[in-house]
């Protein structure tokens, strides 16, 4: 059993800001950012809430589609940066696009977000019969949790949504998830609202770094490492189990954070730059946004075409990474 994307949709805030923007910040410029990120802008939300962004793209993947949201039967969004502690931004989604007989939920598994949820949605579809689509929806404001003062880790973000209704399919479909909880303090922010009671007035220590409170940290060097690893690692974990090589692979669409890893990635599994798709140079890292963002431009623009074999490979916060192949 496969599973099918019938269709796809992104939201892109209105707020672009290019590298240069940072030199009111932090000591940085174009040159050392493109140099040695690959990004050269990315987009900000300003008025827009995560739950906006990700029902806009929703409702152009339902369009797209051609299917009544009414037949939606359940709908997953990812992220890591929720505008409340409850709702859900499923829930958000369910009511904004009309799709009043669907389950909502989050799933939260940072920047590999999308492939879990692909994976979770592909083992809804397995089991129950009754279920004919899933929407799965990928929004994200990051910048609202940066520091702004650290320029090692505020050029690398950006904000943005993609969203895709997915069906059964009787075609190839492969997976794997993975995680490494003990590298969870390598890339972290703190909730809001509890971040205090947990540090203040206590002799207990959770092993998390002392920064600014909420914004996010990430420790560069060692998340370099897992992700160079991880990449090829997702592959594997999903490839393996049918025997595929990365040259049987049309597109890989990786996790964009940084072009480094991604030609590392590319290195260690013995692929071509060619076949991966790059879009980081004007998204930046969207977090579990990425992989959707990268595969609804490609299609988009006809770089992907049905019947092509895609492998979509993520890792992020938790940390966690996961693989998918199927085929478009």
């Amino acid at each position: 059993m496969g599973i099918k994307i019938l269709g796809m949709g992104s939201y892109l805030p209105e707020q672009t800001l290019k590298n240069d923007d940072f030199t009111r910040f932090v000591e940085t410029n174009d040159e050392w950012i493109r140099t040695r990120t690959g990004i050269v802008e990315r987009r900000m939300a300003g008025w827009e809430p995560v739950w906006y962004m990700g029902s806009e793209a929703a409702k152009k993947a339902i369009a797209q589609a051609g299917i009544s949201p009414e037949d939606i039967g359940l709908v997953i969004a990812t992220t890591a940066t929720n505008d409340f502690h409850t709702p859900s931004v499923a829930c958000m989604v369910q009511s904004e696009t009309g799709a009043v007989n669907a389950a909502a939920f989050d799933m939260n598994a940072a920047c590999s977000g999308f492939v879990y949820a692909f994976d979770t949605a592909h083992r809804f579809l397995a089991t129950d019969s009754s279920l004919k689509y899933v929407l799965i929806v990928a929004a994200e404001a990051l910048s609202r949790f940066l520091d702004f003062g650290d320029r090692s880790s505020c050029i690398l973000f950006g904000d943005g949504a993609a969203a895709a209704v997915v069906e059964y399919s009787d075609t190839l479909f492969t997976s794997g998830l993975g995680a490494d909880g003990s590298g969870g303090r390598l890339l972290y922010a703190r909730a809001v609202g509890v971040a205090e009671e947990v540090k203040i007035d206590s002799d207990f220590d959770d092993g998390f770094p002392e920064k600014r409170l909420h914004k996010l940290y990430q420790d560069g060097k060692e998340v370099y490492k897992f992700a160079t690893k991880a990449l090829p690692k997702a592959f594997h974990l999903a490839a393996d189990k049918a025997g595929i090589a990365p040259g049987d692979i049309d597109w890989f669409v990786p996790h964009q954070a940084n072009i480094r890893i991604i030609e590392t990635a590319a290195k260690n599994l013995g692929a071509p730059m060619e076949k991966f798709i790059v879009t980081l140079d004007h998204y930046g890292n969207t977090s579990s946004a990425s992989i959707p963002l990268a595969l609804c431009e490609s299609v988009e623009k006809g770089i992907i075409k049905r019947g092509q074999k895609l492998a979509l490979i993520g890792f992020g916060a938790g940390l966690t990474y996961a693989g998918a192949i199927f085929e478009y």
